[in-house]
This record gives structure tokens, C-alpha cells and sequence, in this order.
């Protein structure tokens, strides 16, 4: 066992009162392993809070343990571990002036190590992988319950295996977590492929929006087109991976306008371009094939400047 996994076990044996957290606006890697750390460490007999500043999506409520989750701790806990923020300030405005993590489990390359522990594994597919190579080291259980939700955070941030950065560690820990007796096959279309109506028609907008410049190619959503959907979510309803499988172009691009601030995606759409360091540029992170970031601003003047700075980054 590495020394870090005898830190972090240690850690857990001697807690009792444990906060998981997690980012804000959550995908699927983030309410998959805040919900399997959690679950895992309820089954260990731990007292366990798991908070996602905006809870969880109703797209993801098929997930087990998701009614557990809080929108803001309700005590003080003796371990506080965070799990995929790349920085502290991503976990919300209820975590401000908040102590420093003990643990911080993360698989971002631009990760702050801002915990006291920093586990950061940038070459594992999402950190729910992290959490699969790690959790039974700590002494802990993958059940069916928290393979589930582990496999709901490597498929939904590989796109179904799909990314650049997909291994083979990671198709095997897909089919250990199989062997667990997970329904598979439900958890990657419940979470890649159903829509609902609402999202459908918010994906219409945006793709009418679509435009191209200089190798990049983006689309625009802005808050009428969320009203006027139907759509409740805050996020872009995963447009950004419609927009990543257009042919011909280096970068694919999503703005989506919330308020008083835009939110960015990118994705890298050719080997070798590296969209982490655009993200950081504007205080956001990620991968070097995913990354985002938002800005306070308005819609069109973040618009201009970000297209400029992606163009000039990338010698477009």
C-alpha cells in the first residue's frame, strides 16, 4: 500500500463525522464519486454528509443515495474531503472562509493541491476512476450501489469511452465494477443518451446558434433560450459533446449565458491541443482534451474577448 493510501486510511478509521464535497454546477464524475465516497463510508459505519452546492440534477436521480444529498453542510466535521475540484473556490458560496480540506481527491492536470492530503492522479480518466483503484485500499466496499455510481463518473467523463485520455485501466475497471452487478448498459444511456423534452429543445437553440471561426466552432446559449426551453438546469444540457464530434475543426466551443456571468466550455477536437491552459488563462481549469471556466461580464463582451485570447493561444 502507498504511503498516501495509509494517510488517507488513517484518516477515515479515526473519523466519525465525515463532509464530501464536490463542485458546483455538478456533471456525472462529480455527483458519481461524491456519492460513492459517501455511500461507501455510510457502509463502513461512518456519519457522513454529502453536499453539492446545487444539488443534484433530476437527470442523475436515478443514481443510489442521491436523495442523501445537502445543498450546505449542517455540522462541523472531523475529516472534510473534497472530490473532483481542481480549486477550492469551485466547491460554492457556502464553503467561503471554510477550513482547508484534509483530503482532496481529484484527477484535474491543473489541480491546486489545496488539501492538507492531495491524491491527484491527472492520467486517471475522472476521479470516480481514482476512487475505484483506491476505496477498497482504504479499507472500504464497492457494492453495487457505489459501482454504480462510480461507473456513472468514468462514462460520463470518458463520453462512453470516447475521449482521447480513455486506457485500458479504465475499461477494466468498467468491467470490475460490471462484475459488482450493475446494470451497465441503463446507467450509460440514462446518462449519454436520454434526454428529456425540455433539453432536446434547449440543445435546438444552441445548435442554431452555431458558428465557426478560424478553426473553432461554438454555439451560444443564452437565458431566453433556457425560458423559453423550459430547461431547468443551469448548464448547457452536455451540447458541448454534440458540438465536439463536428468534423474539420480544432476546438469546440459553448458559451452559456447565466447571470451577471458566462460559462465556457472547450473541448480539444485534434491531437495535441491543450484547452487547460485557456481555462486557466481565465481562472478556470481541466483537462487538456475538456476543460471551462466562468467570467463575470456580459454575454457579448466575454464572447469577443474569449474567442480572441482561444485564437491567439492556439495560433489560430
Amino acid at each position: 500500500m502507498d504511503s498516501i493510501d495509509i494517510e488517507i486510511k488513517n484518516k477515515i478509521d479515526q473519523a466519525q463525522h465525515i463532509l464530501v464535497v464536490s463542485h458546483v454546477r455538478p456533471d456525472g464524475d462529480a455527483i458519481g464519486s461524491t456519492l460513492a465516497l459517501g455511500l461507501a463510508l455510510l457502509k463502513a459505519g461512518k456519519s457522513v454528509e454529502m453536499v453539492l452546492n446545487d444539488g443534484v440534477p433530476a437527470s442523475f436521480h436515478h443514481l443510489p443515495g442521491h436523495e442523501l444529498i445537502l445543498k450546505a453542510p449542517t455540522c462541523e466535521p472531523d475529516l472534510f474531503i473534497t472530490v473532483d475540484c481542481a480549486d477550492f473556490k469551485r466547491t460554492g458560496k457556502q464553503f467561503v472562509g471554510y477550513r482547508k480540506p484534509d483530503i482532496n481527491i481529484d484527477h484535474h492536470v491543473t489541480n491546486e493541491k489545496f488539501g492538507v492530503i492531495n491524491l491527484i492522479e491527472p492520467l486517471s480518466v475522472a476521479t470516480s476512476s481514482v476512487l475505484t483503484g483506491h476505496l477498497q485500499e482504504w479499507g472500504l466496499t464497492i457494492d453495487a450501489e457505489v459501482a454504480s455510481n462510480l461507473a456513472t463518473g468514468i462514462v460520463t467523463d470518458t463520453l462512453g469511452f470516447r475521449t482521447s485520455n480513455t486506457t485500458s485501466t479504465a475499461l477494466r475497471q468498467a468491467a470490475f465494477l460490471i462484475d459488482t452487478g450493475i446494470d451497465m448498459p441503463n446507467l450509460y444511456n440514462r446518462a449519454l443518451v436520454s434526454r428529456t423534452l425540455q433539453a432536446a429543445k434547449y440543445w435546438g437553440a444552441g445548435l442554431s446558434s452555431l458558428k465557426t471561426m478560424d478553426g473553432i466552432v461554438f454555439a451560444t446559449l443564452k437565458l431566453e433560450d433556457r425560458q423559453a426551453s423550459g430547461y431547468g438546469g443551469s448548464d448547457d444540457a452536455d451540447l458541448i459533446n454534440i458540438i465536439s464530434a463536428i468534423d474539420d475543426h480544432v476546438v469546440g466551443m459553448i458559451f452559456v449565458e447565466q447571470h451577471g456571468s458566462v460559462k465556457i466550455s472547450w473541448r480539444a477536437l485534434q491531437p495535441g491541443i491543450d484547452v487547460s491552459k485557456i481555462a486557466t488563462h481565465f481562472n478556470g481549469g481541466g483537462h487538456k482534451a475538456a476543460a471551462g471556466a466562468d467570467i463575470v461580464g456580459t454575454l457579448d463582451e466575454i464572447q469577443t474577448r474569449v474567442l480572441e485570447t482561444t485564437r491567439e493561444m492556439l495560433k489560430l
